[in-house]
């Protein structure tokens, strides 16, 4: 086909679809006017009543989207809502689970920790009489040098090597009963941990409840920082839910080491730095978890406590920590929370928890 024959039937439609619309305005118009000819309403009253209609449909077209915003806060509620169920299911068949192993764990740790101490008691009556016949055993070789059983026990304590085992055994029972001290400590904080709220405010020393976390999450942020507790003196008792405040504190001390294993570097930086500190600021007490880790960036600052907003890799982050962190805060126990980071410097929490509660929501307010 030519360019020519091409540009006319390209024309030709073209008219072809214009003569369609000419038509159909003619009969549009021919309805209307034969509507305007049977109806006593006037084209003004018609605008008015298009006007009218346009309104309408402009308020239920509001009213619609603000629907839909409110089911999407709703929808947003019961994500939360059914992760901080699953959550708290979870948490009870866990402390279920490690109250009954650290029962488990705590008999015999009881007992092998008597039996060291025992041990060492003994060993230094042992050492003392050993002493003793060591003395013994020099004045019998001045004058029975002859004699084969002194010789004998003198050629003992050379293969023995008295001397470094004088050294090594008391310091050795002394780690061991370290040791076993450490693990009573790890196998209480589980125990205190792990024990239900059973959804009832208490009045809990906040102290302990940020001791027990931080052991329980030692494995955590052992390799990769230091962490230290900074207490002011005379803290009061603090109304809350104790198991769930300690699974906050938690969620913020694991986000913090986390934070800093990003940022270690081999000659660089070895590890980092935690501080929980808790003071009381006005009618509230305010605890604050501090890192040095890379901080947050400023794009993401707002949506960090979303309910599965995650930075992570897939499998290593579910973006729940931080959203039961705000619920328990702010809608458990109408506190406050709020971030303060800095990109490579570092971040802090601030956890607000008010002093006094409504008196209806546990007998510890009233």
């Amino acid at each position: 086909m030519t360019e020519e024959a091409f540009a006319a039937l390209t024309a030709a439609e073209y008219q072809r679809k214009l003569a369609a619309r000419d038509k159909t305005i003619d009969v549009l118009k021919r309805r209307i006017a034969q509507e305007a000819r049977h109806s006593s309403t006037t084209p003004f009253a018609i605008l008015e009543q298009n006007v009218g209609l346009e309104q309408v449909v402009v308020r239920k077209t509001l009213e619609l989207e603000n629907e839909r915003h409110e089911l999407e806060k709703a929808l947003a509620e019961l994500r939360l809502t059914q992760v901080q169920l699953l959550q708290a299911q979870k948490m009870e068949s866990i402390g279920q689970l490690a109250a009954g192993i650290a029962h488990e764990i705590n008999t015999p740790t009881q007992y092998v920790s008597d039996n060291v101490g025992f041990v060492k008691t003994a060993t230094i009556a042992l050492l003392s009489l050993l002493d003793s016949a060591m003395a013994m055993s020099a004045a019998a070789q001045e004058k029975m040098a002859d004699e084969p059983t002194v010789a004998e026990f003198e050629a003992l304590l050379k293969r023995t090597k008295m001397a470094f085992l004088r050294r090594q055994i008391p310091s050795a029972l002394d780690e061991s009963l370290e040791g076993l001290g450490h693990i009573a400590k790890i196998v209480s904080a589980m125990k205190e941990f792990s024990h239900p709220s059973k959804d009832e405010k208490e009045l809990v020393d906040v102290r302990e409840v940020i001791n027990t976390t931080v052991t329980v999450a030692r494995n955590e942020w052992k390799y990769v920082s230091e962490l230290e507790t900074d207490f002011e003196d005379d803290l009061p008792l603090l109304p809350c839910l104790r198991d769930m405040i300690g699974q906050a504190i938690l969620n913020l001390v694991v986000n913090a080491a986390h934070a800093i294993a990003d940022t270690i570097q081999e000659g660089v930086k070895e590890k980092g730095s935690i501080i929980v500190s808790v003071m009381r600021n006005g009618e509230y007490m305010e605890i604050r978890v501090k890192d040095d880790g890379g901080g947050i960036p400023v794009a993401i600052r707002s949506r960090i406590f979303d309910p599965f907003f995650t930075t992570k890799a897939v499998g290593k982050g579910t973006g729940q920590g931080l959203a039961i962190v705000y619920s328990t805060v702010v809608d458990k126990h109408k506190g406050r929370i709020r971030c303060e980071s800095e990109v490579g410097v570092g971040t802090t929490f601030i956890l607000q928890l008010p002093l006094r509660c409504e008196k209806e929501e546990s007998p510890v307010c009233k």
